[in-house]
């Protein structure tokens, strides 16, 4: 594909205007694929500020932006107009330390986490791990915790802890998360398995009704974001002080303080509660979604709110 020069130089002033752009499919704190997760996951782990382009909301960037670098997938990752790669090359540059100096920031602290594993669940594990010949037991913690233990061979670039003689080894980005992490072996009735308690983990969202959110605005003690599209506001809009989650707020709203009291409001609590679970993945602490949303609003709080 050839560029239009118009297409081109939108392009250029993008990547003139912000230092560091990644293409990605979604947006920060809520991409749409997995590998745009891992990219954004990865820079958010080293506090960077970044522009998150969404290739998805834009066919012409999306299209433009694979010809732009001769690079034929997304995500990409630009650092001062100078393509770096996709995902796996961004992962890579981590584990060698080299993406710390293309980004002008500090290498973290590779001294292994400190974890914590109860002798039932150190049992469970050796004998998991009986027929593992030359394999190690890794530990992966994504960009929103999500963990999950598998048997891999060892690399080189591995962070090693230990606890009650078993070496568990990290990936550097998965390292920085799992400092005091406490590992045990539950039974209930879902089934048994290994459980893992992370202090680093954002709070989980929680629910507040439309009363109690009335209550809270009225001590001016949380901040509402209306996460619907602008026909749906324009039909019902929300009476009290609030603000917008789109594209163009999006970055100022991430910005905000993470101990920023937050309330997620939609139709009926369903879209609302995926944005509410985005931001509390960026480490906001005190993240609400709105039960029943609008339409709760206008039954039990304000009649004169319009259902729809």
């Amino acid at each position: 594909m050839s560029l239009e020069p118009v297409l081109r130089e939108r392009i250029q002033n993008l990547l003139a205007q912000n230092p560091v752009v990644l293409f990605m499919k979604g947006m920060p704190g809520a991409p749409q694929c997995g590998f745009s997760a891992k990219a954004s996951g990865i820079l958010d782990s080293l506090g960077v500020s970044y522009t998150g382009v969404n290739v998805l909301a834009d066919a012409e960037i999306r299209e433009g932006i694979k010809a732009y670098g001769n690079w034929p997938t997304i995500p990409q990752l630009y650092v001062k107009g100078e393509l770096i790669g996709g995902s796996d090359i961004i992962a890579g540059l981590m584990e060698s330390g080299e993406l710390f100096g293309l980004l002008g920031v500090a290498e973290p602290d590779r001294t292994p986490p400190t974890i914590h594993i109860t002798e039932l669940a150190a049992e469970k594990i050796r004998a998991a791990m009986e027929d593992a010949d030359d394999l190690v037991l890794h530990l992966s913690i994504g960009p929103r915790f999500e963990s999950q233990f598998h048997l891999a061979p060892a690399d080189a670039s591995d962070i090693v802890a230990e606890a009650r003689g078993l070496a568990v080894h990290f990936d550097l980005a998965s390292a920085q998360r799992a400092r005091g992490i406490e590992v045990d072996w539950v039974e209930n009735v879902h089934g048994a398995g290994l459980s893992i308690r992370n202090p680093n983990a954002p709070a989980a969202v929680k629910s507040i009704s439309v009363r109690d959110l009335r209550d809270r605005l009225t001590a001016s003690t949380i901040t509402v974001i209306d996460v619907r599209p602008l026909a749906a506001r324009s039909i019902a809009a929300f009476p009290a002080a609030h603000e917008v989650l789109d594209e163009s707020s999006r970055k100022r709203l991430e910005a905000l303080p993470k101990n920023t009291a937050l309330a997620f409001l939609c139709h009926h609590g369903n879209s609302s509660r995926q944005e509410a679970e985005a931001f509390r993945a960026l480490g906001f602490t005190e993240v609400h979604n709105v039960e029943g949303g609008i339409d709760a609003w206008s039954v039990h709080v304000d009649t004169s709110v319009p259902r729809y």
